[in-house]
């Protein structure tokens, strides 16, 4: 196989994976208090800047069947792509540092409490900081709970791989 192809193929299982997780738990994927369990990959660019285009494609396909339209696949997506692009440069620029993998999860955290919040408010009239504390709280619990650990556990036993699969 050659590398563009393992790269084609290593980004659409990655936007796969992302979309048929939130989608089969859709019932906690979606809403202004939301444990989207697929945001646990959003790590992924700690390992390498290639995991951004699958991410952010499989937001982007969650989000074209989801609940909120055409708002939540232009700005679910926005908020997809920086969270995961901030994650990528923390990586790079402290990956020395022990903490970064903490640091790292906190981008999806604030950015998807901005954006979703802003979008919720918008669109579909709900409170603002409310929706802001609900959507953090959910990312909060997903990401840097559940997968700062996940993180650590899976590149103490595949991290070369995971670094090497473009």
């Amino acid at each position: 196989m050659t590398k563009k192809t393992r790269s084609i193929v290593t980004t659409a299982i990655v936007a796969a994976l992302y979309a048929t997780l939130t989608l089969s738990l859709a019932f906690v994927s979606y809403g202004p208090i939301q444990f989207r369990l697929s945001e646990v990959m959003t790590l992924l660019p700690l390992f390498s800047k290639k995991y951004i285009v699958g991410l952010t494609i499989g937001c982007f396909l969650a989000n074209l069947l989801g609940l909120y339209g055409v708002p939540d696949m232009i700005f679910g997506t926005i908020a997809t792509f920086i969270s995961v692009y901030l994650v990528y440069l923390t990586g790079k620029y402290m990956k020395d540092k022990k903490s970064y993998v903490y640091a790292a999860s906190l981008w999806p955290v604030i950015v998807n409490a901005i954006i979703v919040a802003v979008q919720l408010k918008i669109f579909f009239g709900m409170p603002l900081f409310i929706t802001m504390l609900q959507v953090g709280f959910g990312q909060f619990v997903v990401i840097t709970i559940i997968g700062v650990p996940l993180f650590k556990a899976v590149n103490n036993k595949y991290g070369k791989y995971l670094k090497n699969m473009f």
